[in-house]
């Protein structure tokens, strides 16, 4: 398995519609762009992280919205914003710390909901099937390039609205010096 689409996800916010209302007063948030993943979209609307005296301008809020908030991060970002958070498959809030979210319109405290997402490879269950994979396994993606590296660790994602891509976060996108289009393969199958 060869040539997956690497795809660095930068901060950003999935919003409740009821946090949408107070952030921005409406849940009819503007489209800036299609993501990879069918039904997802990059809105033109943004926010601030605040935690005591540190502040996060120009967070992107993607769509459609979520029955929770989540706030997804790096560990640079957390490290700034002096929080311990952590690593999580998306939509695992448990034990996560909330954040004060900042919107043009006014603000939402997150009792909880501030992860740093695991890398993960999402593909559709034809995909799956045809490669032999899993929801929830644990896979190695080798990256090539003159700072390539192997990724450990990466959960397989299974659904019929998904595309084949790898998302990672910053971090893991700096440490790569990915800056364009770049791919991944499969080197092992672990659980």
């Amino acid at each position: 398995m060869e040539n997956i689409l690497v795809e660095v996800s930068n901060r950003h916010v999935h919003l409740s519609e009821e946090h949408m209302l107070k952030l921005f007063g409406n849940t009819a948030l503007e489209k800036l762009k299609d993501l990879s993943q069918l039904g997802q979209f990059a809105t033109t609307e943004k926010i601030s992280l605040v935690n005591g005296g540190k502040v996060i301008d120009n967070v992107r809020v993607l769509a459609p919205p979520r029955k929770e908030s989540q706030v997804e991060i790096s560990k640079t970002d957390s490290r700034y914003l002096k929080m311990n958070v952590p690593l999580r498959e998306s939509g695992d809030l448990v034990d996560s710390p909330g954040i004060l979210i900042r919107g043009p319109k006014g603000e939402v405290m997150l009792d909880r909901g501030v992860i740093i997402a695991k890398r993960h490879l999402h593909v559709s269950d034809v995909e799956a099937e045809e490669y032999g994979l899993t929801d929830k396994q644990i896979i190695d993606l080798k990256i090539g390039g003159e700072r390539g590296m192997t990724f450990h660790d990466v959960l397989v994602r299974v659904s019929s609205t998904y595309s084949m891509a790898l998302h990672i976060d910053t971090d893991e996108g700096n440490a790569l010096d990915h800056n364009g289009q770049t791919f991944a393969k499969l080197v092992s199958r672990n659980t």
